[in-house]
């Protein structure tokens, strides 16, 4: 990193920690306090029954209080990251940022409490009287050996899980990396010679990780500023480097770093020379985990051993060894549980999860968030990536099964499945609204065929949809380039078994699907040359021509391109007899639950008649997702107070759609804010038909929908299932171009059921 790299991350850095409010953390209240009801529940009198709850029964405390979700992470600031004894008040920000870390990916509420004491024994009285206020304590850069000291007394005298991070943390980490790397050097834990440098809390951990891994403590070479750990040494020793003392007479690492398997460095930068790497054994495991500097730079290390295995503790190498793979979720599944402690149990379950993790397909998630780096399994990707959603449910289902093996425990999940689907919701904000349709998709097997079949979104969508449902997908591509981008991406689809391909250059069906299609067209100015053309170059026709022949049952396209564009080539083909495209409805998942907007693609301004039309299919489509549809039609007129032209088409949609008796209720037409402010719609128009806020939208123009859908993404973080296609009996769907995998997995369960099952 150069100089003015340096500077110039430094002042982002601190500007990050300064703007537009100081520091990472604050604190919101998770119930209302808008009147007085809510004042007197929340504190006096209402609060003294809650108090009288937990007097009876402490376990109250996780029905009543915030404490069943709280961490506490403590430091005393003597051995901060690479900046050593800084003391407690500069340990603040890595604290503060370690509580950040929680929330963000377990959603684990969290306290950074930084102390001013450096007797261990003192700290640890303080951090073991902070037991009523937490569930759990992570003990955050305390230095060795004072830490040991500090985790086994809170350990014996409390009766939540104590968790020192920069020791087990690390060693989990360390552990899933080596289970991994073996796996690809074809070694066992109990066959290898492990040579270590450091002799710090985070050494010694993970040497007792590889110990419990089943490596053999006679195999493990530890080595510290001073050289060899050996029997008999009196310079700078404790109990726990004793235990790995070896009967010697060798003193410096080149002398024992002779035939080892795995270099464990958890020391300083350049420890280990490009000569002693070539002295290891063949396929060597190199862990290079200092930083910012590792003990030797993988290229050094590869030009000597280019088949070398290589972890550092840097992220811009591959095999990043960071301790947030672990603390947020063996954190999560021990609080779950109401864990007394965190074992050696719970431990390598995490162990365990994060390295089967790896092995298994990369996220679509996580490889949008390192774009251009391979997550394929291998040497060059060994433990997943922090940003892998899948980790909370993976890892924390697995820490909490082993809890309640193991017998600690208070409080048994007794549907690990459903408690596995509860996480995944937490970080797909999709999952639970779409569960419903998913049950459903999974009874209805029907064939997907995707326009866009070499897109890295349609394949990683398209590994899901085998593994979610019991949908075929049918991607439209050419087959060298979709196993090619398949193996580059790690995915195990296999063509013309897991998944049926329409090659556009050459598939035996051309001439049929050409003639259909001028069948379809040739009054329309189509000749067959033109057919030939379009059918032989255009994707998202093919789809439809599939649909149309019953191959397929549902297109979905648009990843690219304009919407109405492909709009077009759907309606040609598939918009006949009863099925006419009449609206896009929007689903935008909120903080506070789903509101649906429509129509938001298809119609540009629409008339009364296609008003009415769309509020009749949105009612349908709502009703898919488990909801009750409580329909505003909005306008900037309400209720007939301004002559304006939207106003008045609205109104005759609602002359429309009273002129029959409806299952769904509706009103209109009123501004947002009404629609959605019960007590602002009470005071304006008391006998309105809503009951409570609005969850359907409906536009009378495509601008005001499609503005509102935007605003709610880009900048309230709304996320978008959809756009559905409405009146096409869901034979078709046509996305945005920013969907994402997880928005195409969405979209097939909603294709992947017939839209009269909701009727």
């Amino acid at each position: 990193m150069t100089d003015k790299t340096s500077e110039s991350l430094r002042d982002a850095a601190l500007h990050y920690h300064e703007f537009p409010r100081p520091g990472k953390l604050e604190i919101r209240a998770t119930k209302p306090l808008a009147t007085g009801y809510d004042l007197a529940r929340a504190y006096s009198p209402g609060v003294a029954e809650a108090c009288l709850e937990i007097k009876d029964d402490e376990a109250n405390a996780a029905r009543y209080t915030a404490r069943g979700n709280l961490v506490a992470v403590v430091s005393n600031g003597s051995a901060v990251l690479g900046l050593g004894n800084i003391g407690a008040l500069a340990s603040k920000p890595v604290m503060e940022g370690k509580a950040v870390l929680f929330k963000n990916f377990a959603n684990i509420d969290c306290f950074d409490i930084e102390v001013n004491e450096t007797d261990p024994e003192k700290l640890a009285d303080i951090v073991c009287a902070l037991e009523p206020t937490f569930g759990a304590i992570n003990l955050e850069d305390i230095k060795a050996p004072d830490c040991f000291i500090v985790e086994k007394l809170c350990r014996e005298r409390m009766n939540i899980p104590v968790f020192h991070d920069d020791q087990h943390g690390t060693a989990i980490v360390v552990g899933a990396a080596a289970t991994n790397a073996l796996f690809v050097a074809k070694k066992r834990f109990d066959e290898i010679k492990i040579v270590s440098t450091g002799g710090g809390a985070a050494g010694i951990a993970c040497l007792n990780m590889l110990l419990k891994l089943g490596v053999k403590r006679e195999n493990i070479w530890l080595c510290d500023i001073h050289g060899v750990v050996h029997q008999g040494r009196k310079e700078d020793m404790n109990p726990q480097k004793a235990a790995f003392a070896q009967a010697t007479d060798k003193r410096t690492l080149d002398e024992v770093i002779d035939g080892a398997d795995l270099f464990l460095g958890l020391s300083g930068p350049n420890v280990l020379t490009p000569e002693m790497v070539k002295k290891m054994a063949q396929r060597p495991i190199v862990f290079a985990l200092a930083n910012p500097t590792p003990e030797i730079m993988p290229d050094l290390a590869r030009a000597v051993v280019p088949d070398a295995i290589i972890a550092t503790g840097r992220s811009d190498f591959p095999n990043q060894v960071n301790n947030v793979l672990c603390f947020p979720f063996i954190f999560r599944g021990a609080l779950d549980v109401g864990a007394t402690e965190i074992n050696d149990e719970m431990q390598i379950a995490c162990v365990e999860g994060i390295a089967e993790l790896a092995r298994t397909t990369t996220s679509a998630e996580a490889a949008a968030a390192y774009k251009g780096e391979q997550l394929t399994f291998g040497a060059d990707y060994l433990i997943p990536k922090p940003f892998d959603p899948r980790l909370v449910a993976v890892v924390s289902t697995a820490v909490a099964t082993a809890a309640m093996k193991s017998g600690v425990a208070k409080r048994p999940i007794e549907d690990l499945s459903a408690y596995r689907a509860k996480l995944n919701q937490s970080v797909f904000k999709s999952a639970l609204l779409m569960k419903p349709v998913f049950e459903a998709a999974r009874a209805a097997s029907r064939r997907i065929v995707f326009a866009e079949g070499e897109d890295e979104r349609v394949l990683r969508a398209a590994q899901e949809i085998l593994r979610e449902t019991t949908e075929t997908p049918i991607l439209i591509g050419r087959p060298d380039v979709i196993e090619a981008r398949a193996e580059r991406l790690g995915l195990s689809i296999r063509v013309g078994e897991d998944v049926e391909i329409v090659n556009p250059e050459n598939d035996p069906r051309y001439r049929e699907y050409w003639t259909s299609y001028h069948q379809i067209m040739e009054r329309q100015g189509v000749t067959p040359d033109l057919a030939k053309a379009i059918l032989r170059t255009n994707t998202t026709a093919i789809g439809a021509i599939m649909v149309h022949r019953e191959e397929a049952d549902s297109l979905i396209c648009g990843t690219f391109g304009e919407y109405r564009w492909h709009l077009n080539y759907v309606t040609q083909i598939l918009g006949g007899g009863t099925y006419a495209p009449h609206g896009a409805l929007s689903m935008m998942i909120l903080e506070d639950g789903p509101l649906f907007i429509a129509d938001t693609q298809v119609r540009i301004e629409l008339t009364p008649e296609e008003i009415a039309q769309t509020v009749i299919g949105a009612a349908r489509h709502v009703r898919r997702f488990g909801i009750k549809p409580q329909i505003a039609l909005c306008s900037q007129s309400q209720f007939g107070n301004i002559p304006c032209d939207t106003g008045a088409r609205l109104r005759g949609a609602l002359e429309i759609l009273d002129s029959r008796p409806r299952d769904f209720i509706y009103e209109g037409e009123m501004n947002i804010d009404t629609a959605l402010d019960p007590n602002l719609r009470d005071r304006i128009f008391p006998n309105s038909r809503l009951e409570g806020a609005a969850n359907v939208l409906i536009f009378a123009h495509a601008d005001a929908a499609s503005g509102v859908r935007n605003i709610l993404k880009m900048r309230s973080g709304g996320l978008e299932v959809g756009p559905i296609l409405m009146g096409m009996g869901n034979r078709a769907h046509i996305v945005s171009q920013s969907i994402t995998a997880r928005g195409l997995l969405n979209m097939a369960a909603i294709a992947g059921t017939p839209v009269g099952h909701y009727s």
